[in-house]
Formats: C-alpha cells, structure tokens, sequence
C-alpha cells in the first residue's frame, strides 16, 4: 500500500530523513520505534502529504503523493487540533461535515469504540491527556480509511488504556485496514505488529 523510495528530507545541514527505502504491505500493521527526533514524525508527515521530500518519492497504491493525499487517510501526528470549547462529539461532527461521508451514528460508534461517551457534554479543553488521546483516534478512524498512520497513539493512555486501544486497532486491522505506527516503547509495537521498523538519526533499519 505505501512505498518509500530513496526518501530523503533535509533541513538546512539536518538530515531528518536519510535515503529510506520501504514497502508497508496492505492488510498489515507495521510498527516504527525510535527515540524523539529520530525522523519517524518527519516520515509519516510526508506519507500524508503534509511535508514534501527533499528527494526520492512515495507512492500510496501506485500513485505518487500529494498535497491533499491525506483526506483518505486517518491521522495522529502530533497533537490533534481540537477546538477547546466544544464537547468531543461536536468536534467530529464538524469535522465529518468536511465530507459528509459519514452519518452521526457512525460518529458516535468511532467515539464509543475508543472508550468515549458520546453524550459527553465536556469541553475538550478540560479532557485529560488520556482523553484528548482517544478523541484523536476516534477522529482518525471515524470515516474508515484504508490507511491508518499514527504517531505515538498510546501516550497519555494508562494501562487499561493502552490495552482497549491495542484491541481496537487490532479489530480495525481484521476488518481491512493497513496500518503503520510508531512509539517509543517496543512493548506496544511487539504486541501488535506484523513487522517492526527501528528509526535512528533518519534512517530506517527493519528489525523483525
């Protein structure tokens, strides 16, 4: 489904990405770890479309990216920008109204699948880490994209939390989707991934 072709991106003398090469198999989960700066934010920005390469290619089912590949995509990279003064379930409704793809069940079954009530009538901005955490991946995975890419989507999850969301994004997996991630913790990618990817000073090293 994606493949990586002599990736290279560089900021000013920063190589953040260093010749990378590689194919993330549909129907998969592949997992990246590495520590912060390593580059594993810098490759999923590009694979969405947000970043463009300094050199090399990726290409999403054969076709090159570009900007606005990312609408068929479910993300979390970085902090997901949510607007503090509306509940959680107002937040996807706006953002489902983008594209109408989907109707306000779907919505409340994304947020129910995460642990979320969606009657919750809280603010976003007094939702804990942990909380904002699972609103994004409710978002992402909402309008059942065929790619999932999520950058660090355990933090701020305690342990029971870690748990439900490993098996929401293994019940996501069965039911077609390919999914990449990364973490700073090999726990959570040994326990989830068909193949397991270490990022070290922008270059990519398959590890298992």
């Amino acid at each position: 489904m994606v493949e990586v072709l002599d990736a290279v991106k560089k900021f000013k003398e920063t190589v953040a990405l260093n010749h990378v090469t590689v194919k993330f198999e549909t129907g998969k989960i592949h997992g990246i770890i590495g520590r912060n700066g390593s580059g594993k934010t810098v490759l999923f920005k590009c694979i969405c479309g947000f970043m463009q390469l300094t050199s090399g290619s990726i290409l999403i089912d054969g076709r090159p990216v570009r900007p606005g590949a990312a609408q068929e995509i479910g993300i979390i990279v970085e902090d997901p920008g949510f607007i503090g003064s509306l509940s959680g379930y107002k937040n996807l409704k706006l953002l489902a109204s983008i594209r109408r793809k989907i109707s306000d069940a779907e919505i409340r079954e994304a947020l129910e699948r995460v642990g979320l009530d969606p009657n919750l009538k809280k603010h976003v901005s007094k939702y804990s880490l942990g909380m904002r955490h699972r609103l994004g991946i409710a978002q992402a995975i909402m309008e059942r994209p065929k790619l999932l890419i999520l950058d660090e989507p355990m933090n701020g999850l305690d342990k029971q939390g870690v748990l439900e969301i490993r098996e929401v994004l293994k019940e996501l997996n069965r039911e077609g989707a390919t999914i990449i991630l990364s973490s700073h913790y090999a726990e959570d990618i040994e326990a989830l991934c068909d193949t397991v990817y270490e990022m070290d000073g922008g270059v990519l090293t398959r590890i298992s």
